[in-house]
């Protein structure tokens, strides 16, 4: 007969605590939530000093000597090898998460965790209205005080090579500026080749997609889009914010947002599948695990690949269309009675170079997201200054997309980004289309009917791969890791570019 593994008491101890820590981090993402969507303005002062204040407390605990005391019963922290035997798989591979976690978390002090939690909380309240009022000049004080607090914050983290290392590792621990530099530089020559044989094709006419379509419509529409996802709507809820986000509370909770522009209802349906993504991951998460690392996202990059699936591998196939199109013939009949399915779905996948990153198409998304990783290099390591960036960026949307910005709100304002702290984050945005359309070549391969089947419109079989291949394992593998062990290769740009070729060859004949 077999006996289950008793968990040690150290465990359950560790788990405990870090359940507490996780709460914590559950109210905060609450009070960020409601900042976003429903808090009014004048309550933004008094937000910054909550956020802040409860920001240092979780920090405060998660290096308390109380912490510090159940993962020493656990581990040796100094090698981060374990101390005890009995744990299972999980548990060593929870430990693991734990320790790292603990060793970066050490090294911030609690003073700087509540400056940078307070500035940038202001900042970003800052930056809406800069953006709004194409006022850079206002923002730029701002930003200065900002990268001042990354510069201190990398060098308290420590690197090896470039200062922007240490910031890149809060949000994709396998990566360095290096690797994702010589990655970047692959995707680059591969998406002018693409875009330069597009530029060269008859361009496709999506002008009737741009006609208005009324607030009420349009959510009446995305409300239908989930009713229609594998979504347990149970679990979540959709509202609208200024730009569109997902966030997590529990598996059980997970609240998503988009917006509505008049003109381009199709913006607010490819949001609400990114975001839903997004939230399918998170729901995804090992309930059972909840409070330890296993019951977080690997990474960033990995929560993009799952974003741009539902988004554009899912969101933007045909087959996806065949299903769903009948239905917005029917709810908007004056545009679209009289445009095919093949028109729509050439218009929805239109190829042209854009001002803004969130309204890009396929081609030239991750040409937005190099740029940006480029710059953010340079405002790092202090070869760019804040003065100078709206120029640098101008200049560099120039030569790689051909265009360039009539204003600074189209521009280096357009993203919350940097006003939230987040350098660092921007090279996930393309990472994780990399990871998505690696994992999709797997997943079509082991179900060659996939497209069939989407166009009937099942798609719970979509999110069960998803949740059995990638959700189910939290942290348990890093990304480089989770990649190997789900499509057999580490991560490069060839399952995107060749997804790319073959899709728009399609579309546009070259």
């Amino acid at each position: 007969m077999m006996h289950r593994m008793k968990t040690p008491q150290a465990y359950t101890d560790l788990w405990e605590l870090s359940t507490k820590i996780h709460n914590y981090g559950s109210i905060l993402t609450l009070l960020h939530w409601d900042q976003e969507t429903h808090m009014p303005p004048g309550g933004i002062t008094a937000r910054s000093h909550q956020i802040a204040q409860l920001s240092t407390l979780i920090h405060e605990e998660k290096t308390s000597h109380k912490f510090k005391s159940c993962l020493e019963k656990l581990t040796h922290l100094s090698s981060g090898k374990p101390r005890i035997k009995g744990l299972s798989k999980p548990q060593l591979a929870a430990v693991r998460e734990w320790h790292k976690d603990f060793v970066r978390a050490t090294k911030l002090p609690s003073s700087f965790v509540k400056t940078f939690s307070q500035t940038t909380s202001e900042a970003s309240q800052v930056w809406s209205v800069a953006k709004k009022e194409n006022n850079f000049k206002l923002f730029a004080p701002f930003l200065e005080k900002i990268l001042g607090l990354c510069r201190e914050k990398a060098e308290i983290m420590g690197f090896e090579e470039h200062p922007y290392d240490a910031l890149l590792e809060t949000y994709e621990p396998c990566m360095t500026s290096a690797r994702v530099g010589a990655i970047f530089a692959g995707l680059q020559k591969e998406l002018t080749h693409i875009l330069g044989k597009i530029k060269s094709c008859r361009q496709i006419d999506n002008r009737f997609l741009h006609t208005k379509v009324d607030d009420a419509k349009q959510m009446e529409l995305v409300h239908f889009l989930l009713s229609k996802l594998p979504m347990d709507m149970g679990f979540t809820r959709l509202d609208i914010s200024s730009h569109p986000f997902s966030l997590a509370l529990h598996p059980h909770d997970s609240r998503i947002t988009t917006r509505i522009l008049p003109n381009a209802f199709m913006s607010n349906i490819f949001s609400v599948l990114h975001e839903a993504g997004h939230s399918f991951y998170e729901m995804g998460l090992p309930l059972e695990h909840w409070g330890t690392p296993l019951s977080e996202a690997a990474s960033l990059s990995i929560h993009e690949s799952q974003s741009r699936w539902w988004e554009a591998l899912i969101g933007r196939s045909l087959p996806f269309w065949e299903y769903f199109y009948p239905f917005l013939q029917k709810a908007l009949p004056s545009m679209l009675k009289k445009i095919s399915l093949e028109r729509f779905y050439r218009a929805i996948n239109r190829v042209s170079p854009s001002f803004i990153r969130v309204e890009a198409d396929e081609v030239t998304y991750c040409l937005h997201v190099i740029l940006r990783f480029e710059i953010e290099k340079e405002l790092i390591s202090g070869t760019l200054q804040v003065s100078d960036l709206p120029e640098a960026w101008n200049s560099k949307m120039k030569e790689y997309l051909g265009i360039t910005p009539p204003s600074n709100s189209q521009g280096c304002l357009q993203d919350i980004h940097w006003s939230l702290g987040d350098f660092g984050y921007f090279p996930t945005y393309a990472l994780g289309n990399l990871f998505s359309a690696q994992f999709f070549h797997t997943f079509a391969k082991e179900h060659p009917d996939w497209e069939e089947k989407v166009s009937e419109g099942e798609l719970g079989f979509v999110r069960n791969w998803l949740k059995t291949n990638i959700h189910r394992w939290g942290r348990t593998y890093n990304s480089d890791d989770l990649a190997k062990k789900v499509t057999g290769k580490a991560l490069s740009e060839t399952a995107y570019c060749s997804y790319l070729k073959k899709k728009y060859a399609d579309i546009y004949g070259f």
